[in-house]
């Protein structure tokens, strides 16, 4: 069954409180000073049953222009709105702000109610459609039905009702499977429960025993009692007025403007990407960072608004901006807002969530202005599919996603799976998390990577490449290691590169050497092993061969070691591989013999000095080849 919220709307004074009353036989008004003053202050709930057997909540928001928060928290999830002008004054100004203020935050469906049509007779009725439909032109009540009525005589009641039944069998059906929000519009205490919140249920449903978090405030509670119009149920699906009891969290530390979720779905923001439209009939145009009054969900922050494309936004004009905030809250990708001047306090305008957590933009950036322009008119695909090219350096998971988006884990999954088939990402799994990876990046990573190693190559001819951790750090240091690994790892099967031992080349490239450098090479080898096992510092090969280019000596002396014609030892000694072999012959035949060797039979053994046999042992440890214990050395394996 679809769940619908109705809601009322128009100036004050004109009957909304009273037609409610009509159609449900509940008063809405429940504070005293309201019943006092005659006026609704606060937001008021009911419900009813429709002739179709189906039940609507139904929400009376205020009229009065000082209580327009409340107004605005109240339109939050509304369905159906029953637009109210009283036939004794017709259209007056907080008629026409709540009509704008409708029309801005997306309501499709509506008509018309002119309440008090006992007062007046039908010449001046006729009067008050004609100016009702003028005021209506170009909005979503264009061309709806219009319904006289006497809420205390209850004359048109029941076509009223007749109405709300027809319209609501043609509202979009809500996606229960989606995460669930909660905009939270009143918060209050109940003597042996504790503590209640309530709002209008935007997607997804909520279960007794749920552990979620009030956000941005970062409170995390159980969902201990659940009701819908007053009846405790289990489960409380998208579409329901649901007052929801918490366990473990007092009043005061919870209000208005918050919103509950399911622990970890959402993310805090200081910043939203959007897309804002003014008012046609604003006296003014807007600067770029001018201050105001965002309303988003139930919630009022002040903001900045940063024009991202221009420098003034005329009245009736669209444009993209980034509001930077004064406060942390959380909204998604299409959630309505509307803007209000502060001082004077009246609206200007109001537009759609474009980017719930982005980083800060730069004005008149035609990258910025294409993505957004594609998030705009783009599916949750399209959505997804910006969020992966964006960050090159960054790669999210389907956690992450799902987070940074509010969406379902299983839908960001869904939709992950479409890119990978169409070719436009390529999905890596680490300990159970799924990184899908754009295309566009990985091509641009790609491209970074063998650019560096072909400068490299050019520069070091000898060199068998750049250490994969140097690479790995420098272009995916963000990320996690394994990750980083991993997508290297991908590259080489790919043979977009390839990989001796913990080095990176392209793929075609070998290094080789001339006939001058093979001489100079035995010179250097022959230099080595006349220094039998005694270890020689690497500058005493620079020193031995003044004559030679030093950098381009280096590079012999790289080539040398990733060859295996000489080793190094610990960081700065070279040995020829004769001698190396023979030192770990010795050594293993030894070992062989006896149960352990210490340093000083080890030097014996090779006629050296102690400090070459301790470096040796050490060497010989760290390839895993002996296990040190004290002064003893023992063969492994």
């Amino acid at each position: 069954m679809n769940h619908i919220i109705i809601g009322t709307a128009g100036h004050i004074d004109h009957g909304k409180t009273t037609l409610i009353k009509a159609l449900t036989g509940r008063e809405t008004d429940r504070l005293k000073e309201e019943k006092e003053r005659g006026i609704s202050i606060e937001l008021g709930f009911t419900y009813f049953d429709l002739p179709s057997g189906q039940r609507a909540g139904i929400i009376d928001v205020p009229g009065h222009e000082k209580f327009i928060r409340n107004m605005l928290a109240g339109v939050v999830g509304i369905d159906l709105i029953l637009f109210v002008v009283a036939a004794d004054e017709g259209v007056m100004p907080q008629t026409l702000e709540h009509l704008a203020i409708l029309d801005l935050i997306g309501v499709k469906k509506g008509f018309i109610v002119i309440t008090k049509a006992d007062l007046v007779d039908e010449e001046w009725l006729e009067l008050v459609k004609e100016e009702i439909k003028e005021s209506v032109q170009g909005t979503f009540l264009e061309n709806s039905k219009m319904i006289p009525v006497s809420s205390t005589k209850k004359t048109g009641i029941d076509e009223v009702i007749e109405e709300i039944d027809k319209l609501s069998n043609s509202i979009e059906q809500k996606d229960i499977n989606d995460l669930p929000r909660l905009p939270i519009d009143r918060v209050f205490t109940i003597q042996g429960f504790g503590t209640v919140v309530t709002g209008t249920l935007l997607s997804g449903r909520l279960k007794v025993g749920d552990e979620v978090e009030i956000f941005p405030k970062s409170i995390t509670s159980r969902i201990r009692n659940l009701q819908v119009h007053e009846i405790d149920v289990k489960e409380a699906y998208a579409g329901q007025r649901v007052a929801v009891n918490l366990s473990n969290v007092k009043k005061n530390e919870i209000s208005r403007g918050d919103c509950l979720a399911l622990t970890g779905t959402m993310k805090e923001t200081m910043m939203l990407d959007v897309k804002v439209k003014l008012i046609k009939n604003l006296d003014r145009h807007i600067e770029n960072r001018t201050r105001l009054k965002l309303y988003l969900g139930t919630d009022e922050i002040m903001c900045r608004m940063i024009l991202l494309d221009r420098d003034f936004l005329e009245p009736g004009e669209e444009a993209f901006a980034q509001l930077r905030l004064e406060e942390k809250t959380v909204a998604k990708a299409k959630d309505r807002f509307i803007l209000r001047f502060f001082s004077p306090m009246f609206t200007i305008g109001g537009g759609e969530v474009l980017v719930a957590n982005p980083k800060k933009r730069k004005r008149y950036d035609e990258n910025i202005l294409e993505e957004l322009s594609v998030k705009d008119e783009g599916s949750i695909s399209d959505h997804i599919e910006s969020l992966l090219k964006a960050e090159k350096d960054i790669f999210y998971n389907i956690k992450e996603i799902s987070t940074e988006l509010s969406l379902l884990e299983d839908k960001c999954l869904e939709e992950v799976k479409k890119l990978e088939i169409a070719r436009k990402a390529t999905v890596f799994e680490l300990n159970r998390e799924i990184y899908p990876i754009h295309e566009t990046k990985l091509n641009e990573l790609t491209k970074t990577i063998t650019k560096e190693l072909l400068e490299f190559h050019n520069k070091y001819p000898l060199r068998y490449g750049i250490p994969k951790e140097e690479i790995r750090a420098k272009y995916l240091g963000k990320n996690k290691q394994k990750l980083g690994d991993m997508i290297i790892d991908y590259l080489i099967s790919q043979k977009e590169i390839k990989q001796y031992k913990d080095l990176l080349s392209l793929p075609d490239f070998t290094p080789s050497l001339s006939d001058e450098e093979k001489e100079l090479k035995e010179k250097i080898i022959r230099f080595l092993e006349t220094k039998e096992y005694n270890l020689t510092k690497i500058e005493e090969v620079f020193e031995n061969n003044k004559s030679i280019n030093k950098n381009k000596l280096e590079d012999l002396i790289f080539f040398m070691i990733n060859t295996a014609d000489i080793i190094k030892i610990a960081d700065s000694y070279l040995i020829s591989s004769n001698k190396y072999n023979d030192a770990r012959s010795i050594l293993k035949t030894y070992l062989l013999e006896n149960e352990y060797i210490t340093a000083s039979t080890y030097r014996d053994l090779l006629n050296t000095n102690r400090k070459v046999a301790i470096s040796l042992l050490e060497h010989f440890d760290q390839i895993k080849f002996t296990r040190r214990d004290g002064d003893k050395r023992y063969l492994i394996g």
